[in-house]
């Protein structure tokens, strides 16, 4: 029987974190004692002792009580960037970027896992892509921009100006905000304009959005798209994949980086000549 704490605690916090659904307390504790073969009671220490310690948070969804990750703290999304609400400290190495977002109601605070396969895609591209060179001097383009996490970590990821959209009000006000906690008010805008309208080329496109929008907005992508270029996908189930693949193939735009996080991929793109 397994007793040492440490173990059961990273246990807990592994099977949370890896768990395709929210589970509340007591599935959580079925679970680890199948798995384990440990005793109820060092169970619910090792999770009293993560709730304490912020790395598990209580949720409330109809009336049941669910245990998931916290992001209420600086919180590792990528090798460079870090997530952490704006009244946390947090001293980062010398690689490494640091985005102060503030929870609200916009979608972006890196609790879901498309914005994190948007933000691991988009460091996979500014530094270890092979096509996209010299397009930092470009401006960049967020897409249904929400809390603004993505122009932002563009712009702190050596990206020079970068533009964020979004039709709902109450996210232009929160991006605008996270924007200003971040200093980046010169080279961040944030418009309510339609993509449809925009006429304009950009060396990096993002859009965390869900598969009827992004497969509607593959012409205008391909239209925005400077050759050389990169967009970047998220918010797709993987059974969505390689339809949208095919769809962005026939508009000149070449998958060329995939990850998977528990149901959800995030996909990155090269504007071809």
């Amino acid at each position: 029987m397994l007793t040492d704490i440490k173990t059961i605690r990273e246990a807990v916090l592994a099977t949370v974190v890896e768990s395709r659904k929210k589970l509340t307390p007591v599935e959580l504790e079925k679970r680890l004692i199948q798995n384990l073969g440990t005793r109820k009671t060092a169970i619910k220490t090792a999770i009293r002792k993560l709730v304490d310690d912020r790395e598990l948070i209580y949720s409330y969804h109809y009336g049941c009580s669910f245990l998931e990750q916290s992001f209420n703290k600086p919180t590792r999304i990528s090798h460079r960037v870090v997530i952490k609400p704006p009244d946390t400290k947090y001293r980062p190495e010398s690689d490494e970027v640091v985005i102060n977002i503030q929870p609200g109601v916009s979608f972006g605070s890196g609790e879901h896992p498309t914005t994190r396969l948007a933000l691991r895609s988009l460091e996979q591209v500014l530094f270890d892509s092979e096509f996209y060179r010299g397009q930092k001097d470009l401006p960049a383009l967020d897409i249904g921009t929400g809390s603004g996490v993505l122009a932002i970590a563009a712009a702190k990821l050596g990206v020079k100006r970068v533009v964020g959209v979004d039709v709902d009000p109450c996210a232009r006000a929160e991006a605008r905000q996270n924007v200003q906690l971040n200093n980046l008010e010169r080279r961040i805008e944030i418009h309510a304009q339609q993509v449809e309208t925009i006429d304009q080329k950009f060396g990096l496109i993002t859009a965390n959005l869900r598969y009827p929008t992004l497969k509607r907005l593959s012409p205008c992508i391909a239209q925005l798209s400077e050759i050389g270029g990169a967009f970047i996908v998220s918010g797709l189930k993987t059974d969505e994949e390689s339809d949208l693949v095919r769809v962005y193939s026939q508009s000149r735009l070449k998958c060329v980086w995939k990850a998977y996080e528990k149901d959800w991929v995030g996909l990155a793109f090269e504007r071809l000549s």
